[in-house]
């Protein structure tokens, strides 16, 4: 495993860990201030300004760019539904490739407005993953399905382990060809008894394409922005970690934290060098 010593250049910071309460330029500048090597911007950051400029800048500041979040959620109640999300993803690959990012990330959606239909849902997700598929192969920024917890499987994510994710990797793309992968978020698959030999299958097919920390709290209050700083929670970051890097994956470590009553409220300098600590201490 990597050591993490003095090397924030293996480091990326997921804007979303500053509570997206500075402009994106702002923020681009404060992350590479700090050290760190990469950052991975939010789409309503990046389509609230210059693409194209954002993109000077963070390759002014030798940044990569790990992720471009989000995907679009795919599932619809009509095919126009569908049809136009399709289309917001599409849009949101060419912006990828404008900033270089090194994935797309996809959180796919899950049941739409008033169904129950989880498997129809399912079906809509793969679908669009594959349309998406041929769009990333053009853009040259291949997708990261992220499995989340699935606690989120009624409207965030109706992928909710790497397994899964895999499955469908292998479904739509056999071969391999490099534009069709996962992310690895800490808090969404800590918990998965299978995460060890999944992991060791994503890596078999070097489908890996980013890796997120951040910690699970022991009493966390709300599921969605109430992630901890990694050290303060229950998972072990540098055993999975380990086990990421032993499955090939050499890229940066991407913190990425939702915090809207702790780390948000926090002077985002002082944020950043608490992640700077911790991730060789932790991680």
């Amino acid at each position: 495993m990597r050591s993490l010593q003095g090397r924030l250049d293996l480091c990326s910071i997921n804007t979303a860990t500053l509570g997206h309460r500075e402009p994106l330029d702002v923020t681009i500048d404060r992350i590479a201030r700090a050290g760190f090597g990469g950052i991975a911007p939010w789409r309503h950051e990046v389509e609230q300004a210059d693409v194209k400029q954002i993109a000077r800048q963070i390759r002014a500041h030798g940044l990569t760019v790990t992720g471009y979040c989000r995907s679009t959620y795919i599932p619809a109640t009509t095919r126009a539904g569908f049809d136009a999300n399709i289309a917001a993803n599409r849009a949101a690959l060419r912006d990828a490739a404008i900033l270089d990012a090194r994935a797309f990330v996809m959180v796919v959606g899950a049941l739409p407005d008033d169904s129950r239909d989880l498997r129809g849902a399912r079906e809509q997700i793969a679908e669009g993953i594959g349309l998406l598929h041929e769009t990333a192969r053009d853009c040259g920024v291949p997708l990261a399905l992220e499995p989340l917890h699935p606690m989120y499987a009624a409207e965030r994510s109706a992928i909710n382990t790497i397994a899964q994710a895999l499955a469908i990797c292998t479904d739509i793309d056999p071969h391999a060809d490099g534009f069709l992968g996962i992310a690895v978020d800490a808090y969404h698959c800590w918990w998965d008894p299978a995460l060890l030999e999944s992991i060791g299958a994503a890596g078999r097919d070097k489908r890996i394409r980013a890796f997120h920390v951040c910690d699970w709290l022991r009493d966390t209050r709300d599921m969605l922005l109430d992630r901890g700083m990694m050290g303060d929670g229950v998972i072990e970051l540098a055993a999975l970690r380990a086990a990421v890097e032993r499955a090939g994956y050499d890229g940066l470590i991407e913190v990425e934290i939702f915090s809207k009553d702790n780390w948000w409220r926090r002077d985002p300098a002082d944020v950043l060098d608490i992640c700077a600590q911790r991730l060789p201490s932790v991680c």
